[in-house]
């Protein structure tokens, strides 16, 4: 699969998501098979103002590309600089029309964007004629269920230069709640030329075959499906590519996992930042296991490195 120039070993991507897809954990996923891996969603405007903090949501490394970037604004002038800024290290610069946080789209930003078209298509061609790679856009079905434009939304971003849609199948309104809507993602498929993702409730290998054959687009993207199962990209891509159903990982792969999600964690932020950071992980890595409940207290109450792999030891060991 290719978006604009851009070769990709599969078409099954991991999504952005705030707080959860920093470097180390699209490090996991990458080797375990994603096809494309994208950063956190970063503000254009604090590019632009030149904020320290946001540039370390940026840090990224060779073994991860190809990388989607995702940037989010409002402001015309924001987006050039940041489409020109991260183009000089991203292999796709992907703009955020999809968050439905209040504080993004208390500022115009994010889903905010799909109640002004015109403003959607100022952004998307700035994007384009600033960046050096190419440029895509994630968005919902649209505001709320009175204002459903994603089809519309997706023919102005084809023509505005965007090299590919990914469509989160629910209206800002519906946060995360009810089932992700894939007719909808169908027909923006059928209404543009240029790839198609589509993203919502794929949380295993069976569901993503499914909307594949439902709906026609071009690849899958999984968010929160892959929070605490990174495997899921290569059952996926081996069930897709081969009709092969490999094992879920075993105890002891889980375990493994962990303890390298924790270092290169700590490679990357310091141990005490490193060890908060790792406790949602962990938390999602042990969901459903024995006693995970408690277990998760325990973690939850730890502040170094030592203490969390000591505690993870004796809990796999049971």
């Amino acid at each position: 699969m290719k978006i604009g120039n851009v070769k990709l070993e599969n078409n099954i991507f991991l999504a952005p998501m705030a707080g959860i897809t920093d470097l180390p954990f699209r490090l996991i996923c990458k080797e375990n098979d994603a096809g494309l891996v994208y950063t956190e969603m970063v503000s254009a405007k604090a590019l632009l103002y030149n904020d320290e903090k946001t540039k370390l949501l940026l840090k990224t490394c060779n073994k991860e590309k190809p990388l989607a970037v995702q940037i989010f604004g409002s402001d015309v002038e924001a987006i050039a600089y940041a489409s020109k800024y991260v183009s000089e290290f991203a292999d796709i610069v992907d703009i955020n029309m999809g968050c439905p946080a209040p504080k993004v789209v208390k500022n115009g930003d994010g889903s905010r964007l799909l109640l002004n078209l015109e403003l959607v298509k100022q952004i998307i061609e700035t994007a384009v004629a600033n960046s050096k790679v190419p440029v895509t856009v994630k968005m919902r079905t649209g505001w709320d269920a009175d204002n459903i434009v994603v089809v519309e939304a997706a023919k102005i971003a084809e023509k505005a230069g965007a090299s590919a849609i990914t469509v989160h199948g629910r209206t800002r309104s519906q946060y995360y709640s009810g089932e992700a809507d894939w007719n909808i993602i169908k027909q923006v498929k059928e209404s543009v030329s240029i790839p198609v993702i589509g993203n919502g409730d794929v949380t295993s290998r069976e569901i993503a075959k499914k909307r594949l054959e439902q709906s026609g687009v071009d690849a899958i993207m999984i968010g929160r499906g892959a929070f605490g199962n990174p495997w899921i990209f290569r059952e996926t891509v081996q069930y897709l590519q081969n009709g092969i159903c490999i094992q879920k990982p075993t105890n002891e792969e889980k375990y493994e996992t962990i303890l390298k999600h924790l270092g290169l964690e700590i490679e990357e932020k310091g141990e005490n930042i490193a060890v908060k950071e790792m406790r949602k992980h962990i938390s999602a890595y042990t969901k459903s296991m024995p006693d995970s409940s408690s277990f998760r207290s325990k973690i939850n109450t730890m502040d170094t490195a030592e203490e969390v792999r000591k505690c993870l030891k004796e809990y796999f060991a049971q």
